[in-house]
């Protein structure tokens, strides 16, 4: 492990690359031969060799390579939808039963999916934006528009609704701090985690009002696309039903990977075998619907899956670069600089900064509670802080770091899961994010204050 500044250039370098050459997968690659030449005492070399086993390392841990295939697998379930026509067939009977004849129905539709659907993030933002697609194309909003809401529902939700993964795995985090009530101190940190709040009320605020900004409303302006009615040339139950046992199946196999405790589930194998038995449900509507036969499935499903093998290599390289990261020690040297020299009001405001920070170069939430809570924890019961209240400073700044960041996993999966360019959807919903971030941390900050 490193413990020079020079452990932030390989994440600075891949950012700033991606944002000014807008070529993400060259912007991963450099960087990750960066992080191995670091690693390998700067042997540019070796540094290209240990670059192509980390590649190999990746597919080492089961939970990667099972959000890997799941990546390739909603390529294929997508290209079913689409071919089969049944996208279209529900589209149609949303607009025609009622349901969603407005815009700002249109722009509620995900906004509430992606709430309701708490239970994972990755089939939240899934479900959300497949969904929506042609919902956003027919009243003219942008697929930015629609990799925002998805985005800024899944990760808030999840860390506001803690019946999940998410509770699950910050829960174990909290053990062996002395708490009085892990429980107590993690339900308290709710209505603390003001980014996560915040970001919700925006996202239904924008959906409602359907006020864009900044990037967002650029994006919105070059939307050229008539509002044209489709004839329903198929059946929606080759949509509907395959989404239903995609949506049903996550909580199912949760439950039985956690020996009957959805707490203890397994997400990664849930969301993998969910997805794998939606396509095996609608591989068999097509069949016996006679809308396609084996062999049209096998080349569509291909199709499906090779569209989107961009999307999953930048997925690839960033799990690669971020274990890099791990090893080269960058979140915990970002960590250092928080010390027991604070003053008790500073502590929540520079968490929440500091977890966004990490989050934003190393590109996961998850990761960055996992560093900052061994260090937020114990220095808020040293400074007499409520715990609660440092432990939602981590979680917030987590997901806003997560949110900001292009190498994070649930940013590519929104772009995925919408349609969305991705390096757009960043540059869209970065001026989000930073605003409520700013917010947040004055908040913390005046909060801190009065209290402490």
């Amino acid at each position: 492990m490193l413990t020079s500044w020079a452990v932030l250039l390989p994440p600075l370098l891949a950012i700033t690359i991606a944002i000014w050459q807008r070529n993400i997968i060259f912007a991963l690659i450099l960087s990750l031969w960066l992080a191995e030449t670091l690693l390998t005492g700067l042997n540019p070399g070796l540094g290209l060799l240990a670059l192509f086993e980390r590649l190999v390392a990746v597919f080492l841990d089961p939970e990667r390579t099972r959000v890997l295939l799941f990546s390739l697998l909603v390529g294929a379930l997508l290209a079913l939808f689409r071919t089969s026509g049944g996208v279209s067939a529900f589209i149609y009977q949303l607009t025609h039963l009622g349901f969603v004849t407005t815009r700002r129905r249109a722009a509620l539709l995900p906004t509430i999916t992606g709430t309701l659907i708490f239970i994972e993030t990755n089939l939240s933002i899934l479900t959300s934006g497949i969904i929506s697609q042609k919902l956003f194309d027919k009243y003219k909003l942008s697929r930015a528009q629609l990799a925002y809401i998805i985005d800024s529902t899944c990760a808030p939700i999840s860390v506001l609704i803690l019946l999940n993964g998410w509770g699950a795995y910050i829960l174990g985090l909290l053990e062996g701090y002395g708490l009085e009530s892990t429980t107590q101190t993690l339900l308290l940190s709710i209505g603390l985690n003001f980014y996560a709040l915040i970001a919700v009320i925006v996202v239904f605020f924008t959906a409602i009002t359907g006020k864009v900004l900044g990037p967002m409303k650029h994006a919105q302006s070059k939307i050229n696309i008539s509002p044209e009615e489709e004839p329903p040339a198929s059946k929606s139950r080759y949509f509907i039903v395959p989404l239903i046992v995609l949506v049903i199946g996550m909580p199912v196999f949760m439950l039985y990977t956690g020996g009957g405790h959805i707490l203890q589930g397994s997400g990664s194998q849930s969301v993998l075998w969910s997805i794998c038995i939606a396509l095996l449900a609608c591989g068999v509507l097509v069949y016996f619907g006679k809308q396609m036969n084996t062999q049209e499935m096998i080349q569509n499903s291909f199709k499906g899956m090779s569209d989107l093998l961009p999307l999953v290599t930048i997925v690839l390289l960033s799990m690669a670069l971020g274990m890099a990261c791990i090893d080269l020690g960058t979140g915990a040297y970002v960590a250092h600089f928080v010390g027991d020299f604070l003053p008790p009001y500073a502590l929540a405001p520079v968490l929440f900064i500091c977890a966004g920070f990490i989050a934003f170069t190393t590109g996961t939430s998850w990761g960055t509670f996992a560093i900052m809570m061994p260090l937020g924890i114990p220095l808020a019961m040293n400074l007499d802080v409520a715990p609660a209240f440092a432990l939602a400073a981590i979680l917030g700044g987590g997901v806003f770091g997560d949110h900001c960041s292009p190498i994070s996993d649930s940013t590519l999966m929104a772009s995925l899961a919408s349609g969305c360019d991705h390096l757009e959807h960043v540059r869209t919903q970065l001026p989000y994010a930073i605003v409520m971030a700013v917010f947040t941390a004055l908040l913390y900050f005046g909060i801190g204050v009065y209290l402490y």
